[in-house]
């Protein structure tokens, strides 16, 4: 069994800020379970207009009482109270000379329990692409707010799937018969986990967009200067001043940061 998630909605933002603001929106009010971020890779090809970027992300969550109900919590790699990590693997190619972005997040841990992959597409409309406010207005963040009417169109798929204990299933075939109760059971397991992560992935999908908005808004008032320094108070209010994201300012002290625009 897989079971799908689609939603469409837009920010009222230039194509280029919403780009910018989707590779700073950690640490961001709602994003406290992002642990750390690191890039892995990023190329761009000048014949394209592409960048490509691969990063990861490691996320703390804790799981559903539903969930270390059906599942024992060593095979979740849990805690006695359902806390757990896990790395995600995020993949993303920008063309902004055509306007659009298509980003792609995976799970790398538990992926016979449930398989979980975000597929996004940030578009700006054709109307606009010719236009060229968006661009100038990450230069100078006055030029931001003459581009109120632009904005991003966005649509989300999320596929869920769960194979859990169809190795164990197969094993069994070969050697006997498996009952009818026996195999609706694995599969009745698979459909409550598949349906319990497709209840998370709708819920996140709002405070996934309030984060991007709220980065939005520091790009919109104070441009790259405002978005760092929301980071960094974001980054204390979670972990404290030594949290998992003072790398992201050069590892140094907050004392001695230095940040000037032009």
């Amino acid at each position: 069994m897989v079971k799908f998630y689609e939603s469409n909605f837009d920010y009222n933002y230039p194509f280029p800020a919403v780009t910018l603001a989707y590779f700073l929106r950690y640490p961001n009010p709602y994003s406290t379970h992002v642990l750390s971020t690191d890039v892995i890779d990023r190329h761009f090809d000048p014949e394209a207009q592409r960048l490509t970027t691969t990063r990861l992300h490691l996320k703390r969550s804790k799981l559903p009482p539903a969930v270390l109900k059906l599942l024992p919590r060593s095979l979740l790699g849990a805690s006695a109270g359902g806390d757990s990590q896990a790395y995600i693997l995020e993949k993303s190619i920008v063309n902004v000379k055509e306007g659009w972005m298509e980003t792609e997040s995976r799970n790398l841990e538990w992926t016979g329990v449930l398989s979980v992959i975000e597929k996004q597409v940030y578009r700006r409309p054709a109307d606009l692409i010719n236009s060229n406010i968006g661009g100038r207005a990450l230069v100078n963040k006055g030029l931001l707010e003459d581009a109120h009417n632009e904005r991003t169109d966005v649509t989300t798929y999320v596929t869920l799937q769960s194979r859990l204990g169809e190795k164990i299933w197969k094993r069994r075939t070969k050697n006997a018969k498996v009952g009818f109760f026996k195999s609706w059971t694995a599969s009745s397991m698979q459909r409550s986990i598949e349906l319990i992560g497709l209840r998370r992935a709708e819920g996140s999908q709002p405070k996934a967009k309030e984060g991007m908005t709220i980065v939005l808004e520091r790009l919109r008032q104070g441009g790259l200067t405002c978005v760092l320094d929301g980071m960094r108070r974001d980054r204390e209010a979670a972990f404290g001043p030594q949290g998992p994201f003072k790398r992201a300012f050069g590892g140094r002290s907050d004392n001695e940061l230095d940040i000037r625009e032009d």
